[in-house]
């Protein structure tokens, strides 16, 4: 007997509704789980922990004295520059007229030489022109070495220093322009001045190739009187460096410079001269 109601067969529920508790579970079981970015996951681990070869630190290494000496050189400029821009116009057309003499310099060397070549080449007696200028070339590095006494037109820059405040840096700053306004010999009291000379501050005293020298300083210079005193007295030469620090400075033209301080000619140990 029948209440109106729709018959509804058994298990129409299981078969129409949401799958039973333990068809889920089985189902979550069977799906892969979803896999994380591979990107960032694989950029992090081929960054971190960092590996560094030595070939990598050999370039950082280069790069840094590269920068560095790039920042020191424009550093140096700069202030050179400010120099040249603070300075009168009569020290300006000095400061010109020494660059114009160092080129006159260059060009009579490279006119010398050119003499010299010529000389080889149309002398009847060649073995005999080579001889004579190998002994003029000998004498002039005899100079050089300080090897042979020299005397010639020059300089002399006296450097008073009652307080002590004169450094070897300060020496080898005059000697270093000196040289670059082609002083040929040079002497500082009785040490002689050449290109492997050494100066060290000790004991309150400065040391020029191991021998102490004390103030006054008497730097001998021979070169050309016209080329050597500008190249000290440029601003923020030489001379007003020391003047700066307190320190009476005279620079003298005498009629003739004598550098007679000699060292002894070094023999190497295992260069021979050929035949």
């Amino acid at each position: 007997m029948t209440d109106g109601t729709p018959h509804r067969p058994a298990g129409a529920h299981a078969r129409h509704g949401g799958p039973a508790p333990h068809d889920t579970h089985e189902r979550a079981e069977t799906e892969p789980a979803v896999p994380e970015p591979a990107g960032p996951r694989a950029l992090l681990d081929a960054l971190w922990p960092p590996r560094v070869t030595r070939s990598q630190l050999l370039a950082a290494a280069l790069l840094f004295a590269l920068g560095l000496g790039l920042a020191i050189q424009v550093r140096a400029a700069s202030s050179e520059e400010t120099a040249l821009r603070n300075a009168r116009p009569e020290d300006l057309v000095r400061i010109l007229s020494d660059l114009d003499d160092r080129t006159a310099r260059l060009e009579d060397e490279r006119a010398r030489l050119e003499e010299q070549r010529t000389d080889l080449e149309t002398s009847s007696d060649q073995a005999e022109e080579a001889r004579r200028q190998t002994r003029e070339r000998e004498s002039q590095l005899g100079v050089l070495a300080g090897t042979v006494a020299a005397e010639g037109p020059g300089i002399t820059l006296r450097i008073g220093d009652p307080r002590g405040a004169v450094e070897a840096d300060m020496l080898l700053d005059a000697v270093q322009e000196l040289r670059a306004a082609g002083a040929e010999a040079i002497q500082i009291n009785d040490v002689r001045i050449v290109a492997d000379t050494s100066f060290v501050d000790e004991n309150g005293g400065v040391r020029i190739d191991g021998q102490p020298v004390g103030a006054p300083y008497l730097v001998s210079a021979i070169g050309r009187p016209q080329d050597l005193e500008p190249a000290l007295n440029i601003p923020g030469g030489v001379v007003q460096s020391l003047e700066n620090e307190g320190v009476g400075v005279i620079v003298d033209r005498p009629e003739t410079v004598l550098v007679g301080a000699l060292r002894s000619a070094e023999q190497p140990d295992y260069a021979q001269s050929s035949p």
